[in-house]
C-alpha cells in the first residue's frame, strides 16, 4: 500500500489551469483582479498575483492530496506566525470565509489556496553563496526546527514522496522503471549503500513536524545596505510532514550542493550552524550524509520521471541540470569521509582506526635511526623556487639515504613542492603517507592479519577486518588473494617505498587539501605504529591563536589585511605561500618590486652582513656608488641625496627642506592624497581612508587644495587643468594676503592614493610655476609611482613633462629593505645645515645601500621596466574589457604595475561601489589572489603586484575578477 501511494504520488503531473482560468477564479472566490505571473513547480501549481490590494500567489494542486494535508499546512502557518524568527506567509480567505477550495476544473479535482506574498529574493541561481550565507541557511533549519518542535496535526501523517523514510523504496522503484537512465550504475550503487548506512540508526532518529523544503528556491533573502544577505521569510510548506528531525538538514545540504562547486565540504558551515541552535544527536550526525545523497537520488529520478509526464514543463527541465549537478557532487566522495567531517565539524570525535598491537612491518630496521627530510613550506632545503621543479621531494630523500642510509618524509606535513600557483583551487599539499627510502630488499612482514591485493598499477594492499595498509614499491612473494596472519612475510622492497595506512575498503588519496586533512586523518591516520617510527609532522602554530597574540602585544592601529587573514611566511616572485602550502597571488606589493626571495636579495644582504653594517657617518663605498646611481636616474641639475629609513621618513626630510630653503612654513598638498605617517608627512595627508579625521584636522600651516581627479573630480576629463589650477591660485592668493611665506607644494605626480589616475595634462607645469613665482619649493612624491612602476616613465613627472626641487622615493628602492631617498639640488640640500646636520641612523647602512643596487641591477638584468610595459599594457588592455561586460566597473586608471580598477553603481551619478569592493576583494582572496581596495570611498582596486609579474598571472587575476563580478555581487 505504502509503495503504490508513493508511485502514484510520483507519478502527479502538474495541474491544467491557464491563465485565464485562473484569472476568473480568483476574481469568483476572493474578488481579485490584477496580473497573474507563473512562478513553476514540479506537481502544482503556482500564479504570482499582483492586485491594488496586494501580492499574492494563487495554488493549485491537485485533488489526490487529502484536503487535511493541506489544512495541516494552514495550521503550521498559523502557528509560526507567532515565531518572529520565522517569518511564513498568512492564508488568504474567500469571499465565503474559506481557506481551502476543491473545485473540479475540466475533469481533474483540484484544490486551491491564496497566500500572500512575501517581498525576497531566492538565491537559486546565485552562482556563489558566501559561507555566512550557507551558515543562514543552517541557522534557520534549527530555528524551524524548534519552533515547529511543538507542533502536531493529524495531517502530518501522510505519504510523501520526499520524506526520507521512504526514499530506500522509491528509489528502487524509479530505477526499475525508468529506462535509458543516465548513470543508472551509480544510482544503484547509492541506493544499496544508503540502505546499509540508514537502517541500523533509523529507530534512535528523533521525530518532530518538519518543513523538509528550506531550499534555494523556498528562503526569500535581501542585500542591506551592506550587501550583506539577510532572510526576509520562508515559503512553500508543500512537503510538510511528521518524520525524522534531521531530514529537514539533509534537504537543506542537498540543495546547497548546487552551489558548492564541486566540495562537499561547502555545506559544514550549515550543519555548524544548525547545530548551534538545535544541537543534534550523534545518530543524526552520522544518518546526515547518506539522507544527503538519497535526496540527491530522488531529485534526479523523480526530476527523469517527471520530465517524462510532463515534457513542456520548462521549470523541470531548469531545475534537472542542477539536480544532477547536486547528485554528483554528493556522490564524489566516500560516505565514511563525510561522516567523518561532519561530526568533527560540530566537535563530536569520530572513531579512529584501531592501531595498537601492530607488527612491525619492517621487522629488519626496527630500532634504527631515520633522516627525517623536512620537506614542508619552511624547509632549509628549498630556495629561490627549487620546489617548483619535478620529483625534488624524492630527489631530496634520495640524498638524504646517501648519506644517512634510510630516509623518510613525515606524515602530515603540507608540502611546498605541491604549491599551484595562479590557481583559484585549493592544492592538495597535506601527504597521507610517508614515503621512505630503505635498502632494496628488505623485507616486508604483515602488521595484520588480512588479505593480500595488487591493483593493475601495481599497488599491494594488505585488507585487514578494520584496516588497511597500501604500499608502492613494493615486490610481493605471495599472489594476490592470499591469506595473512600477523607477522608473516609477503614480499620485499624494490623501489622508494610508501606506506598509507587507512580503513578498510577505503581508497584514500595520496595527498589531500588542507581543508579536508582533518577528516581524512581520521580515516588514515598517520602509519606510525605500524613502522615503528616517529614520523609525524610537528604540530603547527595554530594561526589563530598567533593572530590573538598579535593582538594582544602589537599596536592594533598596525592594521592587517582581512579579518581572518592566512598565515603567511615564504613568497616568491609574485606569489605569496601560507603555512599550508597555498599560493596567492599578491597584486598588492609595490614593495617587493623584484618579487619575493630572490637569490640575488640574500645573497647580497648575506654577504654584506658578514662584512659590516653601519651608519652612515663612517666611511665605506657603498653610500657612495648608490648616491651615484640615483643622481645618474634623476633630472640634470639634481647633484645631492639623502638617504633614509621610508617613505614617510623621505617626505618629511622633503617638508624639512622646504621650510628651511624657503624660509617659510605653508604647505600646499592635494586633496584625497597619502603622504606618510610621520607628524609633517601626516599633516600634508588628507586621505580620509587613511584617516577620518583629515579634513578637520589639518594644521593652520597646511593648505590643501582641489584634488585633479579627472574621472570623478568636481572637473572631469583631460582639459580641466585650469581649472583645478584655480584652486591652487586661491590658496596661494591667501598665503599671500596673510604675508606668510609659501615653503612649498607637494604632491604625487600620477594620483596613486585614487588607484593611479593621471592628472590633467599641463597641472603641473603651471603649479609648478606659481609655487616657484612665490619662493615655493616642488615635492614630487614618487613614493608609490616612481622607479619604473608605471612602464612608460620611470618617473611619474615625466608624464606631465616637468622636473621638481625634491624628488622623494622609498618602496621598491630596497624591495623590502627599509629604505628610501630624496633628491634635490645642492642648495636645497645645503640650507638645511643653517639647522642642523641631518642624520637617518639606518638609512644609508651598507646593507641598504649594496641592497639598493643590487635592485637596480636586477631591474636592468631582468628587463623588469620592460615588463611594466608590455605585460602591464596587456593587463590594462584586459581590465578595460571588463567595462563591457561589467556595470560595476566604472573606469581602469594607470598604467603598467600601477593600476586602479574604480568600481560604481551608477556610471552617471559614479556612486562608489564601496561595499561591493570589500565583498570582491574578500572573494578574491578565496580563490587565491590578495587585492586591496583604495581610495576615500575605498571602491577603487589599487594594483600594484611586483613588477616580475607574468602574463599567465595577469591572465588569471583578470579571469578571477571577473568570474567574481559575475557572482551578482
Amino acid at each position: 500500500m505504502l509503495l503504490a501511494t508513493l508511485i502514484h504520488r510520483a507519478s502527479l503531473s502538474c495541474p491544467q489551469v491557464g491563465l485565464d482560468q485562473a484569472t476568473q477564479l480568483l476574481a469568483q472566490h476572493y474578488g481579485l483582479a490584477g496580473t497573474l505571473q507563473s512562478l513553476g513547480s514540479q506537481q502544482d501549481l503556482n500564479y504570482r498575483v499582483d492586485t491594488p490590494q496586494g501580492q499574492f500567489v494563487l495554488k493549485i494542486c491537485r485533488g489526490d492530496y487529502a484536503a487535511l494535508e493541506l489544512q495541516a499546512q494552514h495550521a503550521a502557518l498559523g502557528h509560526l506566525q507567532t515565531h518572529a524568527e520565522v517569518r511564513v506567509p498568512k492564508v488568504i480567505k474567500t469571499l465565503a470565509g474559506d481557506e481551502l477550495l476543491t473545485l473540479t476544473i475540466g475533469g481533474q479535482t483540484l484544490h486551491l489556496r491564496l497566500l500572500d506574498y512575501l517581498d525576497g529574493q531566492p538565491l537559486t541561481h546565485m552562482p556563489h553563496l558566501s559561507r555566512e550565507v550557507i551558515a543562514g541557511f543552517g541557522d534557520l533549519c534549527g530555528r524551524m526546527s524548534l519552533a515547529l518542535a511543538p507542533f502536531e496535526h493529524g495531517g502530518l501523517e501522510r505519504t510523501l514522496q520526499w520524506d526520507p523514510r521512504h526514499a530506500p523504496e522509491l528509489i528502487t522503484h524509479l530505477l526499475t522503471s525508468l529506462e535509458r537512465l543516465p548513470h543508472r550504475d551509480a544510482l544503484e550503487r547509492v541506493a544499496a549503500q544508503v540502505q546499509a548506512r540508514i537502517r541500523p540508526l533509523a529507530e534512535r532518529l528523533p521525530w518532530q513536524a518538519v518543513h523538509m523544503d528550506i531550499t534555494d528556491d523556498n528562503v526569500l533573502w535581501q542585500r542591506d545596505a551592506q550587501r550583506h544577505w539577510h532572510i526576509q521569510g520562508v515559503i512553500d510548506f508543500g512537503d510538510l510532514v511528521h518524520t525524522w528531525r534531521i531530514a529537514d538538514l539533509s534537504v537543506t545540504c542537498a540543495a546547497l550542493l548546487h552551489h558548492a562547486k564541486g566540495d562537499p565540504f561547502a555545506i559544514l558551515p550549515a550543519i555548524q550552524a544548525c547545530h548551534a541552535v538545535t544541537p543534534l544527536q550523534r545518530e543524526e550526525l552520522q544518518v546526515l550524509w547518506p539522507l544527503i545523497v538519497a535526496r540527491a537520488a530522488v531529485l534526479v529520478l523523480s526530476s527523469e520521471q517527471q520530465q517524462r509526464l510532463d515534457p513542456d514543463n520548462s521549470y523541470l527541465l531548469k531545475n534537472a541540470e542542477h539536480e544532477w549537478e547536486i547528485f554528483h557532487v554528493a556522490t564524489s566522495v566516500p560516505f565514511e569521509l563525510m561522516e567523518a567531517a561532519i561530526l568533527s565539524s560540530v566537535g563530536e570525535t569520530p572513531t579512529p582506526i584501531a592501531s595498537q598491537d601492530f607488527a612491525p612491518l619492517l621487522p629488519e630496521l626496527v630500532g634504527r635511526e631515520f633522516a627525517l627530510i623536512d620537506l614542508g613550506v619552511l624547509s632549509p632545503h628549498f630556495e629561490a623556487g627549487n620546489w617548483e621543479t619535478p620529483g625534488v621531494d624524492r630527489r631530496l630523500l634520495d640524498e638524504a639515504a646517501a648519506v644517512h642510509g634510510l630516509a623518510a618524509s613525515r606524515y602530515g606535513q603540507y608540502r611546498l613542492s605541491r604549491t599551484v600557483p595562479d590557481s583559484a583551487a585549493e592544492p592538495e599539499t597535506f601527504p597521507l603517507h610517508v614515503e621512505l627510502h630503505v635498502p632494496h630488499g628488505t623485507v616486508l612482514e604483515a602488521p595484520f592479519a588480512g588479505t593480500l591485493h595488487q591493483d593493475a598499477d601495481g599497488v599491494v594492499s594488505l585488507q585487514g577486518v578494520e584496516s588497511s595498509v597500501c604500499l608502492m614499491g613494493v615486490k610481493p612473494s605471495l599472489k594476490p588473494g592470499a591469506l595473512l596472519v600477523k607477522g608473516q612475510v609477503f614480499g620485499e622492497v624494490q623501489a622508494p617505498l610508501t606506506v598509507q595506512l587507512c580503513r578498510a575498503d577505503l581508497e584514500p588519496p595520496l595527498f589531500c587539501t588542507p581543508s579536508r586533512a582533518s577528516a581524512w586523518q581520521i580515516l588514515c591516520p598517520s602509519p606510525a605504529a605500524v613502522l615503528g617510527l616517529a614520523c609525524d609532522a610537528e604540530p603547527e602554530l595554530d594561526a589563530h591563536a598567533l593572530l590573538a597574540r598579535r593582538d594582544a602585544s602589537f599596536a592594533r592601529s598596525q592594521k592587517h589585511y582581512y579579518t581572518d587573514p592566512p598565515r603567511i611566511e615564504r613568497g616568491w616572485r609574485n606569489h605569496l605561500i601560507d603555512m599550508q602550502g597555498r599560493s596567492y597571488l599578491d597584486m598588492l606589493n609595490n614593495v617587493a618590486v623584484l618579487g619575493h626571495g630572490h637569490p640575488r636579495m640574500a645573497a647580497v644582504a648575506a654577504r654584506q652582513w658578514s662584512l659590516l653594517n653601519t651608519n652612515s657617518r663612517f666611511h665605506y663605498a657603498a653610500v657612495t656608488e648608490f648616491s651615484e646611481r640615483l643622481l645618474a636616474l634623476a633630472p640634470a641639475g639634481m647633484d645631492r641625496v639623502f638617504l633614509v629609513n621610508s617613505g614617510t621618513e623621505a617626505n618629511d626630510l622633503a617638508i624639512r627642506l622646504a621650510w628651511a630653503y624657503s624660509g617659510g612654513r605653508d604647505m600646499l598638498s592635494v586633496l584625497e592624497a597619502y603622504h606618510g605617517w610621520s607628524v609633517a608627512a601626516d599633516a600634508v595627508s588628507t586621505s580620509i581612508a587613511d584617516n577620518p579625521q583629515a579634513l578637520s584636522s589639518r594644521p593652520d600651516w597646511v593648505h590643501p587644495v582641489t584634488a585633479p581627479n579627472t574621472y570623478r573630480g568636481e572637473f572631469r576629463g583631460q582639459d580641466s587643468a585650469l581649472d583645478y589650477v584655480r584652486s591652487v591660485e586661491h590658496n596661494l592668493a591667501k598665503i599671500a594676503a596673510s604675508k606668510r611665506q609659501l615653503a612649498g607644494f607637494i604632491c604625487e605626480p600620477v594620483y596613486g592614493n585614487a588607484g593611479g589616475i593621471s592628472l590633467p595634462p599641463g597641472y603641473l607645469q603651471q603649479v609648478y610655476g606659481l609655487v616657484r613665482a612665490q619662493g615655493g619649493v616642488c615635492i614630487a612624491d614618487e613614493v608609490q609611482v616612481g622607479y619604473g612602476r608605471m612602464g612608460r616613465f620611470f618617473w611619474g613627472f615625466e608624464e606631465q613633462g616637468v622636473v621638481p626641487d625634491i624628488i622623494t622615493m622609498a618602496k621598491g628602492m630596497g624591495n623590502g629593505q627599509p629604505l628610501g631617498a630624496v633628491i634635490t639640488r645642492r642648495e636645497i640640500a645645503e640650507a638645511l645645515e643653517a639647522e642642523g646636520y641631518f642624520f637617518s641612523s639606518s638609512g644609508g647602512s651598507p646593507v641598504s645601500c649594496r641592497i639598493g643596487m643590487a635592485v637596480l641591477d636586477v631591474m636592468e638584468e631582468e628587463k623588469l621596466w620592460e615588463n611594466a610595459q608590455v605585460v602591464g599594457g596587456h593587463f590594462k588592455a584586459r581590465l578595460e574589457a571588463l567595462i563591457e561586460r561589467h556595470p560595476l566597473v566604472g573606469a581602469v586608471h594607470g598604467s603598467g604595475f600601477y593600476l586602479g580598477l574604480e568600481l560604481v553603481r551608477d556610471r552617471h551619478t559614479l556612486e562608489p561601489a564601496t561595499e561591493e569592493t570589500k565583498i570582491l576583494c574578500d572573494r578574491l582572496r578565496e580563490l587565491g589572489i590578495f587585492m586591496q581596495p583604495t581610495g576615500d570611498y575605498l571602491n577603487i582596486l589599487k594594483i600594484k603586484p611586483p613588477m616580475v609579474t607574468s602574463r599567465s598571472s595577469v591572465d588569471f587575476f583578470v579571469d578571477m575578477l571577473s568570474k567574481v563580478l559575475d557572482e551578482q555581487l
